[in-house]
Order: structure tokens, then sequence, then C-alpha cells
């Protein structure tokens, strides 16, 4: 039997998710496209900035973050490079604290300040929750990456952002694989550019296609941890899911959907 891991939730074969950094009050416009769209992202805060000028205050995010997803920048936004082991504890460790209390959930993603980090920054954090990590080294491409600690995006939303969206709605070939369009950015930066309209044709665009998954990356990190845990009976006729979310795959060009817990025979 052909199994191939090419599917996400109901059977989708793209996803788009966002990516936004420190925090500024210009998220709050940001946020009013995204939504008005249906557009999902993924807003990181330095969480020793809200309530200072020029950022967010504490009080709204879990109504303005409500159907996007809150996630790590660091509590002050230093070089990881350049801080000692111990500052870097505190650095994740004041913003997973602080950020889980506003947003009510366990905050288990980040991404780096400066898009700086090394193998030792990697594992450090990964031992202090993080379960994912953008970084800023653009791929240009669609796929998934090994190791989400080293999450590369697709593009900066500077970088040929529409012309990557008519490859996304329209691939050259059959797509064979999971694709996945990742775009980061901050959100001042419309503003010091004076180009909302780019973000906001994008996300009009980018709307209300039907094999499109719209997700946050904490989202796309949980479905695809789940996807790689099925186990698989060794002549690929029966699959069990021990996770706690339904996943998608292809059996032979047939979707299959396997429930958290269920044993399925094929």
């Amino acid at each position: 039997m052909n199994i191939v891991f090419n599917c996400y939730p109901e059977g989708k074969k793209r996803a788009l998710t966002m990516s936004y950094d420190d925090g500024n009050v210009a998220d709050r416009r940001l946020v009013e496209i995204f939504d008005r769209y249906g557009i999902r992202g993924t807003f990181h805060l330095n969480s020793a900035r809200l309530d200072k000028q020029g950022s967010l205050t504490s009080e709204e995010l879990p109504v303005l973050f409500a159907n996007h997803e809150i996630s790590c920048h660091t509590y002050t936004h230093p070089f990881p490079n350049t801080v000692p082991r111990e500052g870097l504890i505190y650095e994740i460790c004041e913003d997973r604290r602080t950020l889980e209390k506003l947003s009510g959930y366990p905050v288990r993603g980040m991404s780096y300040p400066y898009g700086e980090y090394n193998a030792e920054v990697i594992s450090l954090f990964r031992s202090l929750g993080m379960e994912y990590s953008r970084t800023t080294r653009a791929t240009g491409g669609f796929g998934i990456p090994e190791d989400f600690m080293q999450w590369h995006p697709t593009c900066h939303h500077r970088a040929d952002l529409m012309a990557k969206l008519e490859i996304f709605k329209n691939p050259p070939r059959r797509i064979p694989n999971l694709m996945l369009f990742y775009v980061w950015g901050h959100s001042f930066e419309f503003n010091n550019e004076n180009n909302w309209d780019l973000i906001e044709t994008f996300c009009r665009d980018a709307s209300g296609l039907e094999d499109v998954w719209y997700a946050t990356n904490i989202q796309i990190v949980d479905y695809i941890t789940a996807l790689r845990a099925l186990r698989f009976g060794i002549d690929r006729t029966t699959v069990y899911n021990p996770s706690a979310i339904p996943v998608w795959f292809t059996a032979d060009g047939q979707t299959v959907k396997v429930r958290p817990g269920q044993t399925l025979k094929l």
C-alpha cells in the first residue's frame, strides 16, 4: 500500500500562515485585515515592551489576538548570541510567564530576535519549552521544515509577495506533497513604507481558497507533529494515531482520516 503524508486537515494540500514580530501598535490594523479575510497569524511579542509608547497594551491582547497565536520573541529583544545562558533563560521564562498570564494558554513557540541563533541557543530554548522558532532566512519555497526550531519562512512580505502567491495558488505541476506558504515581517513596516495596500491585496487574493488551510504557526507544528507520530503496521494495512488531534493522509491515492487514539484498518 502506498502511504503519502500529503494532507492537512480535511484533506487540504496547502496551508498559509503569517508571522509578525515585536507587538507594535500597527498590529491592530494588521489583525483587522487578517480577521476580515479569514487569515490566521502568529504574533511574536516582547512582553517587556507592552504598555509602552508605540506598543500594544497588556489588557488588549486576549481580544485582539483571539483568532491568532500569541508567541514569544524574548522578554527584551536582545541579540541571543551575545547573552549568557542565564540571561537567555530569563528572557524566555519571563516572556512566557507574562504572555501565558495574558493569553490564558501555554506559549510554546517563538521567533529569534534579529534572526540570530546557534546550536546552543536552539538546545537551550527547546529545554525551556519552545517547540518551534522562526528564523529570518527566507527559502523562497513552500516546504515543511525538518526541525521546527529552525523554521525558515517562505519570504518577508517585501519579497515579491504577490508573485509568490500566484505560484502558491497555481503550482506549475500537480502538488505531490504538502505546500506551506509562510510570510513574516513587522506591522510597523507598512506604516514606514506606506504600503498597507500590499498586505490588504495579498490577504484579499489569498483568502477563501477551498484547498488551503489558514493556520497559526503552532497549529502547523501540532498537525505535522501528529502526522509524523502516526504508527503503521509492518505491511502498512493498519495505522494508529497516538495524538490528540485527527490527521489525514492518502493511501493508494485515497484520502484517509484517522481520529485521535484510533487504530484503523486500511
